[in-house]
């Protein structure tokens, strides 16, 4: 199993030279999602080698345009690359309304290929897509609109059996599909254990994004145990009333977040345009969290 995650942007409303706002690729397994699809964009992805044609699930947290108004570019970008396969995008209701309006500087359907629109809720934590490797799901947070999270969760591999008891016990292809599986070796006169035959698989890896924001406790829950937080610190410690009225958070917000959670790793971003570095930004989060990193534009982080 293979989970990792791409910064493509990690600033917030206003983008900058050196700092694009908010965009991301998740890969699992060699399959890459999107998530959240600011205006620079499509230009990060070939920046940084990211195949825009190898992409089906675009996630898009919210509608405020440091989130998504590069959505517009990226779907003619397909069009004229010619793409025929579906793309499904998942998001509020008002997207799909924008991109089918008669002033959408895209016409849907003059793409070359549909586009599923998959409406998110915004009053429980739900399953929104769901194959044979992993599990994504959104998670309400609270911001001036509404605004979802995204958890990646790989599903548990099947067991990984012993070579040298294939040859053994000369196990057939059923008897091995069910010992990967759970299952006891049944003999004439013995019962071999599935934990003689077998060794663990990999743990699965999780992977949580949450971004304009509030601190909340749900999301506390939600996030519970995941390998690597994505969390935004649009500011400072002491400016915790302007984040608050923003609906937003701070890096010691962010960091207290991780450490209730308990993951593993938190990964801070969507600074304000105010810091040029991150430098204090990073220093108060470790100081709550040790392990944070505060990103930047094209790290990558496997999980």
């Amino acid at each position: 199993m293979s989970l990792s995650v791409k910064i493509l942007g990690c600033g917030s409303a206003l983008p900058s030279v050196n700092r694009c706002a908010t965009a991301q690729i998740v890969i699992h397994n060699t399959h890459p999602y999107l998530v959240d699809c600011a205006e620079s964009t499509q230009v990060q992805m070939r920046k940084y080698g990211i195949r825009m044609a190898m992409i089906n699930h675009i996630f898009i947290s919210h509608l405020h345009g440091d989130h998504f108004y590069g959505i517009f570019g990226l779907l003619s970008s397909l069009g004229l690359l010619g793409r025929t396969n579906d793309l499904y995008i998942h998001c509020h209701e008002d997207l799909q309304f924008m991109l089918e309006s008669k002033y959408s500087p895209v016409k849907i359907e003059e793409l070359g290929f549909k586009i599923i629109f998959v409406p998110l809720k915004y009053d429980k934590v739900e399953l929104i897509y769901d194959d044979k490797g992993i599990e994504i799901y959104s998670i309400p947070v609270e911001h001036r609109i509404p605004t979802c999270g995204f958890i990646f969760k790989e599903k548990p591999l099947l067991r990984n059996i012993k070579k040298e008891m294939i040859e053994k016990y000369q196990l057939t292809v059923s008897e091995i599909v069910a010992i990967k599986n759970g299952s006891d070796l049944y003999l004439e006169n013995e019962i071999i254990p599935n934990q003689e035959l077998t060794l663990d698989p990999p743990s699965p890896k999780s992977y949580a994004f949450i971004t304009d924001t509030l601190p909340l406790k749900s999301v506390e829950e939600a996030i519970a145990g995941c390998d690597v937080l994505y969390h935004e610190a649009t500011y400072e410690n002491d400016l915790i009333k302007r984040a608050q009225e923003t609906c937003h958070t701070t890096a010691g917000q962010a960091a207290e977040i991780a450490k209730n959670s308990g993951v593993k790793q938190l990964l801070i971003g969507h600074y304000s345009k105010r810091y040029k570095n991150t430098e204090l930004l990073d220093k108060q989060a470790k100081e709550i969290f040790e392990n944070s990193i505060a990103v930047e534009d094209g790290m990558e982080f496997n999980i």
